[in-house]
């Protein structure tokens, strides 16, 4: 086999960091480096490879500035740093259309997932005196609308992006008696995932999730009742 298509055997090891909900659940002991992030860590290992002379090809800068602009929200998340902009430069000084891949990741979503976004927004309701936002979606809209799980994907910051509102909450009704809850902050002060960790799911300060047993109504009720208290609390 020859060198481009062989890699040597060797151990190449990255701490990456887990969820803060990972760590509180785990018996482990993590040294976790704040800031450091999944796609750089990848950079790391490919420029690891390199220096032995395996390049980074256009197909592998690609997928790589792909991970870093969806990881950062197109270099908007608080996540951004100085880091991000430097890599992603350097894969586009490799060879990376970015008109191009920027096109392909956020401008060709399936004419079902709109449809989607329009029946979710139709359910969309504000609480707390405009610091909460959600919608829900229904398994009898979803078999309506013929979506997919990854259709939802980005859906809820429509509801993030809005002046004034601090949580965002993205309701699914599942096909084993549970809802999909998926929670957005964009006030760290206001810890979602401290909310989701309550009912059995986990994540991260600014975005947490969890799968919680009951009717649409019911976890609903539940979550907009944590969510607001933690708003009230904090805000």
């Amino acid at each position: 086999m020859s060198r481009s298509h062989s890699i040597p055997r060797c151990r190449i090891a990255s701490a990456l960091p887990p969820p803060p909900s990972a760590v509180r659940n785990s018996g482990s002991i993590w040294i976790i480096t704040r800031v450091i992030r999944v796609t750089a860590i990848l950079f790391t290992s490919i420029r690891l490879l390199t220096n032995q002379k395996f390049p980074i090809t256009p197909a592998i800068a690609e997928n790589l500035y792909v991970a870093i602009s969806t990881d950062t929200g197109s270099f908007q998340y608080p996540n951004t740093t100085v880091r991000t902009f430097e890599i992603a430069a350097e894969l586009v000084r490799g060879g990376v259309n970015v008109g191009r891949i920027s096109q392909l990741t956020y401008e060709n979503f399936p004419r079902r997932r709109i449809e989607l976004l329009r029946d979710l927004l139709a359910t969309m309701r504000f609480g707390c005196d405009g610091k909460l936002a959600y919608f829900s979606l229904s398994q009898a809209s979803a078999l309506a609308l013929g979506v997919i799980p990854e259709d939802n994907e980005g859906l809820i910051d429509h509801l993030r992006a809005i002046h004034g509102v601090v949580v965002a909450i993205f309701f699914e009704e599942l096909t084993d008696g549970k809802v999909r809850v998926s929670m957005r902050s964009k006030n760290e002060a206001v810890d979602v995932c401290a909310i989701c960790t309550q009912f059995g799911g986990g994540g991260h300060v600014l975005a947490a999730g969890a799968r919680v047993r009951g009717t649409l109504p019911e976890v609903e009720k539940k979550i907009v009742e944590q969510a607001c208290a933690a708003i009230e609390r904090n805000t």
